[in-house]
């Protein structure tokens, strides 16, 4: 074994063990472990940002300026919306929305098509009186049902086209991955629908009040205790046995109380550092003890506002707190509280550190608030109508349908088609160019740039090899179905710890050495790579789509799984009869 070889066989691991602890950005994470293959010699210093030039990265670029281009035209509230809304039956509700879940997921990143289509499940939960989480978890599965029918569906597909071309000369068209993502989504969306809502606790599946419809966590907030609150002059015990909360500190005249702090009395002017739910906020707030913290004064014609909005993956606000922002100097508005996904905090809610999937309650007035949630890249929680644009949403779709066509009769690559795509719509003003870089999500770029040199690595350095041969011993003379299901069996396990992005690139170049020492054809078995890439259906951390819907959903841990498993049975059953029909050996 080489030094090379061994210094990948240790630092491939190590990063896996930081994208499990999820205590650093994945794309800080990915660069950490590039460079630290630079240092050890198993990447070459010339080589070591090819990644940002590379057409996958070039593309996903590219598709995600023009779907957030086609966003903000109102196209798909325009077009589903209202169809939505008159749909019948419980079923049928979950289907519909599912059914366009998936089939916009198949023509842009599976985050994208969430934030387009999470709008009309909210909407449509609360005017049924339906808590959201039943329709949140089976949106966020569609998505990812759908990004396996097209080349441009999510990332790894176009990755794993990469690989292919590398490996025999051919890559993956637009719709080469319809025949088997297809039957996938259409089957998937038929379970979501039929039974894999119905197997959530009935807590997040049973109707309830219309404000209630987001049954998010508990919120870590401080509330001010008034003169005149009933609560004065009473215990912290008696506070906790009276509602559902859990009070984590007292601050008095700026300092912290220290001592038996169930058995501490209240007094008025104190700030009470807690943990509740939004329903025993409001009813808290009639009781003597409201938010400590208001925004901006509100302007004569708006009032104030409260609105709810989860932290988008590529919104501004992530991994800063509220205090290093300065959200009401530079914004306007006031963080009133947070759900972080029962991630615990004790300290001051200004000082707590936010992330992908946390839900905000901001104050302070209407439109100042809407406009900072699109400047910091959060969703709002509420019914929301865009104004339908048809010029400008003709201009985006025939710009997107043309490259599209191009790249599905391969008249140009993909990176090309959809590049020209961007630059035709904004000599057609359909898009400003400052708009191309704020809908870009970098730190995904910079996890996919970093994340292909390692590919390479496994492969110049022979680590893919040695690895394929394990894997082949392992087997114990496994024919080419069986070993297809056991390699597509461990990427689903391995997509939630290390993202799918690095799941393709440490999985790729290891199928097709065992697809050598099998003496067949690599593509079979890298689609089977693509399609468990996609297939992160049993925790709320692997995919992004999963992490966001967690805190509006008030989904536990166990939930995901729950509804998950049964849809990654179909996915390795019908896999495993499709994938050999339609990429022969």
């Amino acid at each position: 074994m080489s030094f090379g070889q061994a210094a990948l066989l240790l630092i491939l691991p190590a990063m896996l063990v930081a994208f499990m602890l999820d205590r650093w950005r994945h794309d800080v994470v990915a660069v950490g472990g590039l460079l630290a293959c630079v240092l050890a010699g198993a990447v070459a210093p010339e080589a070591a940002f090819a990644g940002f030039g590379h057409p996958a990265v070039v593309t996903v670029a590219a598709v995600v300026v023009i779907t957030r281009a086609l966003a903000r035209t109102g196209v798909v509230d325009a077009l589903f919306g209202r169809l939505i809304d008159r749909a019948e039956g419980d079923g049928a509700q979950v289907a519909l929305l599912c059914g366009v879940g998936a089939a916009v997921s198949a023509f842009m990143n599976n985050v994208g098509a969430l934030a387009l289509t999470m709008p009309l499940a909210l909407s449509a939960a609360r005017r049924r009186g339906w808590p959201a989480g039943r329709l949140l978890m089976p949106l966020s599965y569609a998505t990812l049902l759908g990004g396996m029918v097209t080349l441009i569906g999510t990332p790894p597909n176009l990755l794993v086209s990469g690989f292919r071309e590398h490996a025999t000369g051919e890559r993956f068209l637009m719709f080469d991955f319809l025949y088997t993502g297809l039957p996938l989504a259409l089957l998937g969306v038929a379970y979501l629908a039929l039974a894999g809502w119905r197997l959530l606790p009935a807590a997040r599946r049973e109707g309830g009040a219309a404000e209630d419809a987001f049954q998010v966590g508990d919120y870590a907030t401080e509330l001010r205790v008034e003169a005149a609150s009933p609560h004065a002059g009473r215990t912290v015990a008696a506070l906790e046995d009276a509602h559902p909360l859990r009070v984590h500190g007292i601050l008095r005249g700026g300092k912290r109380v220290f001592g038996r702090l169930r058995e501490e009395a209240l007094a008025p002017g104190d700030l009470l550092i807690l943990e509740t739910d939004g329903a025993t906020l409001r009813r808290l707030d009639g009781e003597g003890l409201p938010l400590a913290h208001h925004g901006p004064d509100a302007g004569p014609d708006s009032g104030p506002a409260v609105v709810e909005a989860v932290v988008m993956p590529n919104a501004l606000i992530q991994g800063s707190s509220a205090l290093s922002l300065d959200l009401r100097r530079r914004w306007g508005v006031t963080l009133l509280a947070a759900a972080r996904q029962g991630r615990r905090f004790e300290g001051r809610l200004s000082d707590a550190r936010l992330s992908a999937g946390d839900v905000l309650m901001l104050g302070g007035e209407r439109p100042v608030i809407m406009a900072a949630l699109a400047d910091l890249g959060c969703l709002p929680l509420a019914e929301r109508r865009i104004e339908f644009q048809p010029r400008r949403a003709a201009v985006t779709a025939l710009f997107f349908a043309a490259a599209i066509v191009a790249a599905a009769f391969d008249i140009v690559s993909a990176a090309v088609a959809f590049v020209a795509a961007v630059f035709g719509l904004v000599i057609a003003r359909a898009i400003r160019p400052a708009e191309i870089y704020e809908a870009i999500d970098w730190s995904v770029l910079v996890l996919l740039a970093a994340m292909i040199p390692l590919g390479d690595a496994l492969q110049n350095t022979g680590t893919a090899h040695l690895l394929g041969e394990g894997v082949v011993a392992l087997a114990g003379g496994a024919g080419p179905r069986v070993m297809l299901v056991l390699l597509l069996v461990a990427t689903m396990l391995v997509t939630p710890v290390l993202n799918n992005t690095a799941t393709v690139v440490v999985m790729s170049p290891i199928v097709i050495e065992v697809a050598a020492r099998l003496g067949v054809s690599p593509t079979p078995f890298l689609m089977a790579v693509a399609i468990g890439a996609s297939c992160d259906f049993l925790t709320p951390f692997g995919h992004h789509n999963n992490a966001i819907v967690m805190s509006p959903g008030g989904y536990r841990f166990g939930d995901y799984w729950r509804v998950g498993l049964g849809l990654d049975v179909i996915v390795v059953l019908l896999s495993a009869l499709l994938i050999p029909l339609v990429w022969p050996w």
